[in-house]
């Protein structure tokens, strides 16, 4: 059996750079070897729920994210097991009948605003980071992905920064900085630190594959 994967943590807030950031660390690996798993596919099903309730659901509150169903997944990968990753409807707010087959690969990236939240899935990562960006920056790109992306409008998506992005980041997202390994600030324009990331996840790789042999 092939060794453990290693599992790397990306957190920080929204529109901070995660995503820019996971997917440059992707392209030095290529597909055949890298997996990135999405906290926001995770987000807990709200079927049950009438829809006038699902529009008040807060995304960046830790209990919004089912966080149970995404060790379990993180475990199976772990063990060299497929998972049925779930599909999340943000037009009907809740968890879309359709789900992404997902094999294991030798390096997983766990992306999303809360993943170091969890103490049981910082436990499963040999390597967290938070991505630090200035807060202007991230309104910005917070508003060019709701509008374009999701069909908000200008005002709804700063009222909800305003009343519910922000306070929650100060809240949960920024306290969770003190448990990364490595903050890279100005997210994916950091080359150097993704450069290091790299260089690090190889190391790794290349430790494991030795004591195997």
């Amino acid at each position: 059996m092939k060794d453990r994967p290693v599992v790397i943590g990306v957190a920080g807030g929204t529109g901070s750079g995660k995503t820019s950031v996971t997917r440059s660390i992707c392209k030095n690996f290529g597909d055949q070897s890298i997996l990135m798993i999405e906290q926001d596919f995770y987000y807990k099903d709200q079927s049950h729920l009438p829809f006038e309730e699902r529009l008040t659901t807060n995304y960046d509150h830790p209990l919004a994210f089912d966080n149970d169903l995404l060790i379990e997944h993180l475990k199976k990968l772990l063990n060299r097991e497929p998972v049925e990753k779930p599909v999340y409807d943000y037009q009907l707010h809740t968890r879309s009948d359709e789900v992404i087959y997902v094999e294991p690969k030798d390096v997983i990236i766990l992306e999303g605003i809360l993943v170091l939240e969890d103490e049981r899935l910082r436990n499963l990562m040999d390597i967290k980071v938070f991505v630090d960006t200035d807060a202007d920056i991230r309104i910005t790109r917070r508003i060019m992905r709701d509008i374009k992306e999701r069909g908000r409008s200008l005002e709804s998506v700063i009222q909800q920064y305003i009343h519910v992005v922000r306070p929650m980041h100060l809240q949960f997202v920024e306290p969770t900085k003190r448990y990364a390994d490595i903050i890279i600030p100005e997210g994916g324009e950091n080359h150097v630190a993704i450069d290091l990331m790299t260089t690090k996840i190889k190391s790794i790789l290349a430790e494991r594959s030795t004591a195997m042999s």
